[in-house]
C-alpha cells in the first residue's frame, strides 16, 4: 500500500497476467509500446486490462482458500494440505495485484471524467466495487478512503469494513447513475463480458448492491436491488480458451497442469451434500447429473474424488462466474425468506430450479439423466413436506435452509461461498449447514494481513487479528 498511486502503471497487471495464463485476453494491436506510460494508454485498452484483472481475483488462490474453508475443497497435498488445516502466515497473501487492479478502475473513472464519459466512469467504479469488495470481505477493515492517494497518504488508515461497505453502496449508486445517461462509450470491441451493454452492467451493479445489502442483514433493500438485478442472460462470466499456458480456465490450470493432486473433493462436506439430494425423499429433485458435473472419481489416483476437468464443470474452456443470474434471484429468494414472504421466495428459488432442469450451469449443459428440478410449493417445506430434510416445524427454516443448500452449490469456487460460512451463523433466523471443521474447534473467519503491509504500514490493526478472528460484518 506504501507505493500505490493513482497512478500506477498497467506493467506490473501485464506481468501478473502473463504468468497466470491468461495474456491472450490482454493482447491487443493498440497497446501502446511503454507500458509504463499510463497516461499515453487510451481509456479502452485501460478498461480491458482492468476488467481481465478483476477476472483473475476471482480464480486465484484467495478464492481456493475460501473455498476450502468453506467445506467446498479439500487441500491435500503441500502448502494446500496446511491451507486445509487452517495453517496460513502472512507470508501467503499479498495485496500487490488487488489494489494494482483496483487503482487502475480508479484511474479509469479520472480519464472517463476527463472526456466526460459517463459511462466508461460507471463501468470503472463497478470494477473497483469488486476488487474492493473481495478485499473487505476476505480481510476485514482494509485500506480504501486514503488508498488511492499514495503522495498524501504513504500508510493509508484501514478503514472500519462496515464503512467499506457503505461508501462501496455508495459508489454502486453513482455508477448506476452514470450508466443511465441517454449516451456514453462502454467499450463494446474490449469488453469480454457484456460487449459494452450498458443495461447488463446496471443490472449487475444492482446485484452487486443486493449482494452487499444481504451481508449487511438489509432484506428490503437486497431484495429491492435483486428485483433490478442480472436477468436470464446476464451472466457475468470469464470466457476461457483451449490453449494451455495463454487463455484456459484457472482452475483447470490449477486441478490439471501446475499443482495436480494438492486439492480434491476427498473428504470435503460437498460431495456429502449432494448424495444426500440424490434418492432422498425429496422426489422433486435428483442432483445426479450435477455431481458427475462437479466430481470424477480417479482422475489422479484409484478411487480419488477429483475436480471433474474431463468433461465437466473444470474442463480447460469453461467459464468462470463473477456474478451470475442465480446468485441474484437466491439473494432475492433468502431476502423475501427472512422478510417471511415465503410464497414469494419459493417463487424466486425455482427460477433457479428452472434453469438447472434445462441444463445449465456457467454456460455449460448438464446430462439430461440424473437431472430433475421440479418446482417447489410452499407445503414442500412443512414438517413432513419432501423439502425438509431437518423435520423442522418451521416453513420459514425449512424453506432457508432449501435456499442455503442452494447457495452453497451455485457459488462453487467463488469466494462469496466463504461470506456465506461465516455470515449465516449470526443471520437470524439461524440456518447453517452442518459443515465439519477439518481441525481442532476454531473456525476459520479471515484471511490475515500480508507481511509486506505490516511491515510498511504502521495503521496495521493491532493487536494482528488471526484467521480465527471474526470480522466485523460476521461477527
Amino acid at each position: 500500500m506504501k507505493h500505490i498511486r493513482i497512478t500506477l502503471c498497467v506493467f506490473s497487471m501485464v506481468l501478473t497476467i502473463t504468468i497466470t495464463g491468461c495474456k491472450k485476453l490482454f493482447d491487443q494491436p493498440d497497446i501502446n509500446s511503454n507500458p509504463n506510460a499510463v497516461t499515453n494508454i487510451d481509456l479502452p485498452t485501460l478498461f480491458s486490462g482492468t476488467l481481465l484483472g478483476v477476472s483473475l481475483l476471482h480464480e486465484d488462490t484467495d478464492v481456493r482458500i475460501a473455498s476450502m474453508w468453506s467445506g467446498q475443497l479439500s487441500g491435500l497435498n503441500r502448502a494446500h494440505l496446511g491451507y486445509a488445516q487452517y495453517i496460513v502466515s502472512s507470508q501467503n497473501f499479498s495485496w500487490n495485484t488487488i489494489y494494482s487492479v483496483a487503482g487502475q478502475a480508479r484511474l479509469i473513472q479520472l480519464k472517463a471524467d476527463s472526456v466526460g464519459n459517463k459511462w466508461g466512469k460507471g463501468l470503472g467504479q463497478i470494477l473497483e466495487v469488486l476488487a474492493i469488495q473481495k478485499v473487505a470481505d476476505l480481510y476485514g477493515d482494509v485500506p480504501y478512503s486514503q488508498a488511492f492517494d499514495g503522495k498524501t497518504y504513504p500508510t493509508p488508515v484501514f478503514d472500519p469494513q462496515r464503512d467499506v461497505y457503505k461508501s462501496l453502496l455508495n459508489v454502486l449508486d453513482d455508477a448506476i447513475k452514470n450508466l443511465s445517461v441517454t449516451s456514453g462509450s462502454a467499450f463494446p470491441t474490449k469488453d469480454f463480458i457484456y460487449k459494452g451493454d450498458v443495461s447488463k452492467w446496471k443490472a449487475a451493479a444492482n446485484t452487486l448492491k443486493a449482494r452487499l445489502n444481504l451481508h449487511l442483514a438489509n432484506y428490503a433493500a437486497a431484495a429491492e436491488c435483486a428485483r433490478l438485478g442480472i436477468g436470464v442472460s446476464g451472466d457475468a462470466f470469464v470466457p476461457h480458451g483451449n490453449s494451455i499456458g495463454v487463455d484456459i480456465n484457472q482452475n483447470y490450470d490449477f486441478f490439471a497442469v501446475s499443482r495436480t493432486g494438492d486439492t480434491g473433493f476427498d473428504g470435503a462436506y460437498l460431495p456429502v451434500l449432494l448424495k444426500s439430494r440424490i434418492g432422498s425423499s425429496n422426489t422433486k429433485t435428483d442432483e445426479t447429473a450435477l455431481y458427475n458435473f462437479f466430481f470424477k472419481v480417479g482422475i489422479t489416483a484409484t478411487g480419488s474424488l477429483d475436480p471433474n476437468t474431463v468433461d465437466g464443470a473444470f474442463v480447460l474452456n469453461a467459464s468462470h462466474p463473477i456474478i451470475t443470474y442465480c446468485e441474484n434471484q437466491l439473494i432475492l429468494a433468502e431476502a423475501l425468506a427472512r422478510q417471511g414472504l415465503l410464497e414469494d421466495a419459493v417463487v424466486a428459488l425455482n427460477t433457479v430450479r428452472s434453469r438447472f432442469s434445462t441444463g445449465l450451469y456457467n454456460g455449460k449443459t448438464l446430462p439430461t439423466t440424473g437431472r430433475k428440478y421440479d418446482p417447489y410449493i410452499l407445503s414442500d417445506f412443512g414438517t413432513n413436506g419432501l423439502a425438509n430434510p431437518t423435520a423442522s416445524g418451521s416453513i420459514q427454516y425449512a424453506l432457508l435452509y432449501e435456499i442455503v443448500v442452494q447457495r452453497y452449490i451455485v457459488l462453487l469456487m467463488q469466494y462469496e461461498v466463504f461470506n456465506d460460512y461465516r455470515r449465516l451463523s449470526s443471520a437470524l433466523p439461524v440456518v447453517e449447514l452442518p459443515i465439519p471443521l477439518k481441525t481442532g474447534t476454531k473456525k476459520p473467519n479471515r484471511l490475515i494481513y500480508p507481511q509486506t503491509e505490516i511491515n510498511t504500514n504502521p495503521n496495521v490493526p493491532k493487536p494482528l487479528p488471526d484467521q480465527f478472528t471474526k470480522v466485523a460484518l460476521f461477527n
